[in-house]
């Protein structure tokens, strides 16, 4: 929908007045490598990619909040004195929960009419709910607030919203991606200390393709807290010899020494997949800066199999388009991309072979899942921002 359809909608759901109508945006994201690393201290490697969250907001006289989903056609009514009997609505919850987190971390925060219209696909790994969070929390704090906000404390606030509110044990990568998404470039973010840096995605005539298995995630929050602890187990193992207070915080020489204090298969395949992920990452800034995307796609092709047998969250559809993708001439790269058990594989594909890929691919995939895979052509954006209507 174009913003002057989107105003139109506003003004029909919520009628005319003299406030003026504000209209921002959040991006959804892809991570090009460095998966499940977030949450042990870790480097990620997202990107903002070009659909988001667009949100038009209007202050009101009152507290109350009032928040309407162009596809879900639903309008929620909070009163912000007592938001925390939202916790469990079915949709609302992520919007309420930031605005708390504003009301606590001491922001102006006032009664607003807010109409989202979202273009992420949903369940597919690729962050709606961060692109949902950044967005409401650009909005909100900017019509009640002089100065700009941080990007990295809106990344924070959207975070602990997402924990504390939603429920979602989530580490920063996907809001912090969505908050500080930078057009033509990819971020590289040690999540233990915050500290980041963009890197240039040189593309040239490749672009970055997303496949999505239409398969639903049903294992992907029981399975994730189960990975997460395990990496627990093994860096409490670990801990009684080395000082770290994260497997972040260890390198590959380091595991390599110390790998014999863990007795337990699976725990050591976990940690093994933490650690060689991280040193990818590290590798993939190297080759990049140097134009080299040949070599970053043999790296996430080692990350796909890593995930697939050492963490052990790909699965039957996510190896198959992964499979399927690396027959086709013009890719030079290929991984599952997300929390796994469905979602997405992310792959850079040479501009002239897309429409073969998608082509084979899909028929290939569907033949031997009975599943219609969709396909997403991404180019990288800028991440939260205002547009001016």
């Amino acid at each position: 929908m174009e913003i002057r359809d989107l105003l139109r909608l506003f003004e029909d759901i919520y009628g005319r007045a003299d406030e003026e109508v504000r209209c921002f945006y959040s991006s959804g994201r892809v991570n090009l490598i460095g998966e499940h690393t977030d949450y042990n201290g870790g480097y990620v490697f997202p990107a903002a990619v070009n659909v988001g969250t667009t949100v038009l907001i209007r202050k009101r006289k009152n507290r109350t909040i009032r928040l309407y989903a162009t596809d879900l056609k639903e309008l929620v009514e909070a009163d912000i004195e007592n938001i925390d009997k939202y916790r469990q609505i079915r949709w609302g919850n992520y919007q309420l929960g930031v605005i708390k987190e504003l009301l606590q971390a001491g922001y102006n925060v006032g009664g607003a009419d807010m109409l989202f219209y979202d273009t992420v696909p949903h369940g597919a790994g690729l962050s709606s709910s961060a692109a949902i969070e950044c967005a409401t929390c650009i909005a909100v704090y900017s019509i009640f607030n002089e100065k700009p906000i941080d990007r990295v404390e809106l990344s924070l606030i959207c975070q602990r919203a997402e924990n504390r509110f939603v429920g979602v044990n989530c580490g920063i990568m996907d809001q912090f991606a969505s908050s500080l998404g930078k057009k033509d470039h990819a971020i590289f973010l040690n999540t233990r200390t915050m500290e980041y840096k963009y890197v240039p995605l040189k593309l040239g005539d490749y672009k970055i393709v997303v496949s999505n298995t239409n398969k639903k995630r049903s294992l992907a929050d029981s399975k994730y807290n189960e990975r997460r602890a395990e990496c627990e187990k093994g860096l409490k193992i670990l801990q009684e010899k080395l000082s770290i207070s994260c497997l972040g915080e260890l390198s590959r020489e380091e595991f390599e020494k110390y790998k014999y204090l863990i007795e337990d298969e699976t725990v050591l395949k976990r940690v093994r997949h933490v650690v060689y992920e991280d040193d990818r990452v590290l590798k993939s800034i190297e080759v990049l800066e140097k134009g080299d995307l040949a070599s970053f796609g043999k790296l996430m092709i080692e990350s796909h199999i890593s995930l697939r047998d050492d963490y052990e969250v790909t699965g039957f559809e996510l190896d198959t388009l992964f499979e399927e993708a690396l027959k086709i001439d013009g890719v030079i790269g290929s991984r599952m991309t997300g929390a796994g058990f469905g979602g997405c594989t992310v792959s850079i594909v040479h501009k002239d072979a897309i429409d073969e890929f998608t082509k084979m691919v899909g028929e290939n995939y569907h033949k031997k899942t009975s599943l219609k895979p969709e396909f997403y052509v991404f180019d990288i954006d800028d991440g939260t921002r205002e547009i001016k209507i």
